[in-house]
């Protein structure tokens, strides 16, 4: 059966196809990021009547800066145990489905439900189970003996964040793995267990490999989720406490720009924000990618 293709007589009309998708790209993509780049080389007036040239002293004003310094620390700790914590549990679901006979669909779809709650909306419910005063969560860790007040301790803190932005993100991951793993030819598992291997060694010597690309993909999405989709997730449950001990560089871009007032430094944030995970991605596909097997 000979293959249809479309063949347009003239340019004009895949552009205008084009057209509203390239404008909604530059009007609230191309344009602020154009802007924020001209905006961190200004010091604006607070009141808005003003802006003084300041070339890159907004630049070397963060680099100095011990606030911005730990938020970076803190934006390393956080985007490294979202990551982990998200990847493992997800793999873990999804390994498990990927075994069950019957309900497959079921499970499925209750797994993948958290990912259609906002972030907002998941930091609200996560605050609420371990509040100190009336979380579930909290007064089960009193009653193991666990002292938990993510008010006043920052590690706690950190721990909340951690799970509440890794629990909305689990879905996502599940959906490939899930797919990864039933994409493996059964011949080959089969073959593995008639030669005497466990279901354990099975899958860190068949499964696992074979899962590598999605393994890649993934740690590339989850690092850049962290850093960037999880202002919501912060400021309901902690808003950057106690003290700094929860504000990551998104978080510190938020609390520069739009409660201080101080948009060259935000602007400023957010172009060294961008870069940082560019380059991270570029690491990644210039040197992880060289593990994955396709």
């Amino acid at each position: 059966m000979a293959e249809k293709r479309v063949v347009f007589r003239g340019w004009w009309f895949p552009a205008l196809l084009l057209l509203p998708q390239l404008a909604i790209t530059f009007v609230f993509f191309v344009w602020p990021a154009l802007q924020a780049v001209r905006q961190s080389f200004y010091r604006g007036d607070a009141f808005g009547f003003g802006e003084r040239f300041v070339g890159v002293s907004n630049y070397t004003a963060l680099f100095t800066s011990q606030s911005y310094l730990a938020s970076i620390w803190t934006t390393v700790v956080f985007s490294l145990g979202v990551t982990a914590l998200t990847l493992v549990v997800s793999l873990g679901f999804a390994a498990a489905v990927d075994r069950i006979l019957r309900g497959t669909s079921f499970y499925t779809a209750m797994l993948v439900w958290p990912y259609a709650i906002a972030p907002a909306v998941a930091g609200v419910l996560w605050w609420f189970m371990f509040d100190p005063s009336i979380g579930i969560v909290a007064y089960g860790l009193r009653a193991l003996g666990v002292s938990w007040n993510h008010l006043l301790d920052g590690d706690d803190a950190m721990i909340l964040i951690v799970v509440a932005a890794a629990w909305r993100q689990i879905s996502y991951n599940f959906i490939f793995f899930l797919a990864g793993l039933q994409s493996i030819p059964r011949s080959v598992i089969e073959a593995a267990a008639i030669d005497g291997a466990g279901p354990i060694k099975r899958f860190f010597t068949i499964a696992l490999p074979l899962l590598s690309p999605t393994l890649f993909f993934l740690i590339v999405i989850d690092i850049v989720y962290a850093f960037f989709e999880t202002f919501g997730v912060i400021d309901a449950t902690t808003r950057g406490g106690p003290g700094q001990s929860t504000t990551t560089l998104v978080y510190k871009t938020y609390v520069d720009g739009f409660l201080s007032q101080n948009f060259g430094s935000s602007a400023a944030q957010s172009v060294v924000l961008t870069g940082i995970v560019v380059a991270l991605t570029v690491v990644q596909f210039r040197f992880v990618e060289r593990r994955v097997h396709y």
